[in-house]
């Protein structure tokens, strides 16, 4: 099982909003822990993902980006 996932975003995203629930739905479920970033705090960050918010990533390798699939997710993390 995977020991982090980490989403990109920032405030005001409904994008982000949709991939927080979704994430901390799974992750609570399975007992992953995850954590937020948002890019208007760091330029790399801003950098690497501006066009592409919501990020999702597993363990520091990007998952998924704009929208995040429950199912998909989950299977990665199994």
């Amino acid at each position: 099982m995977s020991g982090l996932v980490t989403l990109i975003g920032k405030p005001g995203c409904h994008l982000c909003e949709d991939a927080e629930k979704v994430v901390a739905k799974v992750c609570d479920e399975l007992g992953v822990r995850w954590e937020q970033k948002d890019i208007t705090q760091d330029e790399e960050l801003h950098r690497a993902y501006w066009e592409q918010i919501p990020v999702v990533l597993i363990d520091g390798r990007q998952h998924t980006f704009w929208r995040v699939d429950e199912s998909r997710l989950r299977a990665a993390l199994a």
